[in-house]
């Protein structure tokens, strides 16, 4: 079984396959579609036979997309004492939860 360091939406995640994982939300694509990542290193379980890529590998990862949705809303607070200044601002996170086809 080997692991990949893959790169999507600015992030780095550490996969093998048949990984569930949560990234930011992929545009264009729609649940049940194939969808190829860029690869950054490869090696086995025990360490062995490390693939680096500068900065890429030519190699990619096949994942297909389960679904896409919100994370739970969080509440962004600003406050200035004596002023009378008070604000609140929600944010929900969209993202696409993926799962690990083939490295």
């Amino acid at each position: 079984m080997s692991l990949a360091v893959i790169k999507t939406g600015g992030k780095q995640y550490l996969v093998k396959t048949g990984d569930k994982i949560k990234v930011d939300k992929i545009n264009g694509k729609k649940p049940g579609e194939m969808i190829k990542l860029d690869t950054l290193i490869i090696t086995d379980e025990k360490g062995d036979n490390v693939e680096i890529g500068k900065p890429l590998l030519k190699t990619t990862v096949e994942a297909k997309i389960i679904k896409h949705s919100t994370d739970k809303k969080i509440s962004v607070v600003k406050y200035k004492s004596k002023t009378r200044y008070r604000r609140n601002v929600g944010h929900r996170q969209q993202y696409s939860e993926i799962q690990i086809e083939k490295i």
